[in-house]
């Protein structure tokens, strides 16, 4: 039913964009990678529109090695499509509040779920040393997380390339469910501040914090 409502109803209010995408083919300007979590929805967040944001998305919004140590993964591939084909300008990991992924972390996976259980080391590095991660601690490694991938991204070359070149900017979000506010990675604080308190969308060289 929402289909057929989606071809009935809000397809032709955007006919025309649609044809020119078509036409001239997708020219989006930012790579939006984010957690698979239902409750993000990139869309809403940022008001963007058809043909404006590459999407990737996977469990705890992670970026496996550019030297393919963790096998081939649609989000390496991903990444180097939207730089080298599609040029774009800006790079977004986005993760959020309440993340499964980052809890798991710290607990215990299922034993037959071998791919998750692999998957989560492209996130281990953020965790604290602690045994049982209190709101706060889960708060901080979301965060630590965050930061985590863009250093990964910078070990992509054709990342770094642009990146050194002022063709290509980093973006660290973390988006707090419960307030509906993101909050952006600032580079010149080492932390990350409301959107709502911030002079940008968080950009600039990357470092631990």
């Amino acid at each position: 039913e929402r289909l057929r409502r989606f071809q009935t109803d809000a397809f032709p209010l955007q006919r025309s964009l649609f044809k020119h995408l078509v036409d001239d083919g997708q020219h989006p300007t930012t790579l939006f990678i984010g957690c698979s979590d239902s409750r993000l929805v990139p869309y809403l967040l940022t008001g963007a529109g058809p043909g404006e944001l590459f999407l990737v998305r996977n469990v705890g919004a992670f970026v496996p090695p550019y030297d393919q140590s963790q096998g081939f993964h649609g989000t390496a591939a991903a990444i180097e499509f939207a730089v080298l084909n599609l040029q774009v300008q800006r790079i977004v990991v986005c993760g959020h509040s309440h993340c499964g992924a980052i809890r798991a972390l710290y607990g215990e996976v299922p034993a037959a779920a071998q791919n998750l259980v692999r998957w989560l080391d492209l996130g281990r590095e953020a965790a604290l040393p602690v045994a049982e991660p209190g709101p706060e601690v889960l708060r901080r490694t979301e965060q630590r997380a965050i930061v985590l991938q863009l250093e990964r991204l910078m070990a992509y070359p054709m990342v770094r390339d642009r990146v050194d070149a002022g063709q290509l900017t980093l973006h660290g979000w973390h988006y707090v469910i419960e307030d509906g506010e993101i909050h952006v990675f600032d580079v010149g604080v080492g932390n990350f501040v409301p959107a709502s308190q911030a002079d940008n969308a968080g950009t600039g060289p990357y470092q631990r914090f």
